[in-house]
């Protein structure tokens, strides 16, 4: 029996290792809020501190995570799933191991220069890296015929390549203001950066985790492979507008953080409106591409006519997540520049796991619209989700929200150079 890729693609990178790398990303996401406002108060030592404090509450995490990696296979199967398919996502899923442990640098770096609004740098780096990884791939899964061993070595090796460039262009002078060395400073205090680390874990947790269980329901289906194969070529087709609106994620939070930090309540609001409006009309735009041009996009990814149809019949669910998440993507990075991530974590909570996934269920299984009705209870719980951060963006006293920020920033303080024991240490 041939190797069901796209399906045990869908089931290894969206079940378990979202699982891991959204707790990554949540959790790195903490540094956005931290790095951001002591860079708005000019307190630019600190961030070399919060990153260096970053790094070791993520690799301790990552270490953590490991035995789900290891066990994939046996936990899919331990949840239901096709055993054949639960195999591959297993292999798949040891292959990521190297890769995980590259975004405990990869995501700490991004936050810590994004702060700075260094994002050229990042871009530029990215560009070799991904123009590496095409050539990669062609190299070890065309030409050398390397199967899922060529696409998962081309990945590892594409992935840690950011982080050498990242870590060359800081410890080589690229950030003066803010990276002052290595210090032992790092180690102290790292209680208040866990705590806020673990709300923002929570919080992206909870929303990325919502897409795994579209997957993970899909895979109880009658004739799952073709479900999981379209819909892991549609999750695919929504990554894509996902990663724009993730621009716009970082520059609410960063805007956002960097004017509570100087104390601009009435640029914050400007900054929102400003990226709120411009998302979602690109967002707009991409649905409209996505529903003309289905067809087209459901053949870029898959050869059987039967897989392309199942992808033209959920096209209307795509497009209503994609702009959908234009939206709630923006207001989610005006939460973490806030520093609101506990409250947000709580909203979702409620919103996609006690609307989005029962109705979903309801709709998919007792009702028996099958993929689409679970994908359509999970959109209502987002549209949910989405009010909800609306109601509190607009109606929040952000004056409040900049005396918050100046008493969070105080409370992280460390003067520029410290007394230890009898020597003095310049951090």
């Amino acid at each position: 029996m041939s190797a069901p890729p796209l399906a045990a693609y869908a089931l290894s990178f969206t079940v378990i290792d979202r699982l891991a790398v959204s707790l990554q990303l949540g959790m790195a996401s903490a540094l956005e809020t931290l790095c951001g406002q002591a860079f708005g108060a000019k307190q630019y030592h600190m961030l070399g501190i919060y990153l260096q404090r970053s790094w070791i509450i993520l690799l301790a995490t990552t270490i953590i995570l490991l035995p789900f990696f290891l066990f994939t296979s046996p936990l899919l199967r331990l949840l239901g799933q096709d055993p054949h398919i639960s195999h591959i996502a297993g292999l798949i899923s040891i292959w990521f191991i190297p890769a995980i442990f590259s975004n405990v640098f990869n995501f700490t770096f991004q936050m810590y220069l994004q702060s700075q609004s260094k994002n050229i740098v990042i871009s530029y780096i990215s560009f070799i890296a991904i123009t590496l990884h095409v050539l990669l791939s062609w190299l070890f899964v065309i030409k050398l015929q390397m199967g899922i061993s060529g696409a998962m070595s081309s990945t590892i090796i594409t992935m840690w390549m950011p982080v050498i460039g990242e870590f060359a262009y800081v410890l080589c002078g690229g950030c003066p203001l803010t990276w002052k060395g290595f210090t032992w400073s790092a180690f102290t205090d790292l209680w208040l950066v866990v705590k806020l680390s673990l709300s923002s874990g929570a919080m992206i947790c909870l929303e990325l985790w919502y897409n795994s269980i579209l997957v993970l329901l899909t895979g109880y289906m009658a004739n799952a492979e073709v479900a999981l194969d379209a819909l892991s070529i549609c999750l695919n087709i929504a990554l894509w507008g996902l990663l724009i609106t993730l621009g716009f994620l970082v520059a609410a939070g960063v805007r956002v953080a960097n004017e509570l930090g100087a104390g601009n309540a009435k640029a914050t609001k400007f900054s929102i409106v400003v990226v709120s409006v411009t998302s979602t009309f690109i967002g707009f735009v991409l649905s409209l591409l996505i529903v003309f041009f289905s067809r087209n996009i459901a053949y870029l990814f898959t050869t059987s006519d039967v897989v392309a149809d199942a992808v033209i019949d959920m096209t209307p669910l795509l497009a209503i997540t994609i702009l959908f998440n234009s939206i709630q993507q923006v207001l989610s990075g005006v939460a973490v520049g806030a520093g609101w991530q506990t409250l947000v974590a709580y909203v979702n909570v409620a919103c996609y796991y006690l609307v989005g996934v029962p109705l979903g269920v309801i709709l998919g299984y007792v009702i028996g619209y099958e993929v689409k009705g679970i994908w359509m209870g999970m959109i209502f719980g987002t549209l949910v989700q989405t009010l909800v951060l609306l109601l509190i963006t607009f109606k929040v006293d952000w004056d409040k929200e900049v005396a918050i920020s100046k008493s969070r920033v105080n409370q992280w303080y460390l003067p520029e150079c410290t007394e230890a024991g009898s020597r003095k240490e310049c951090i």
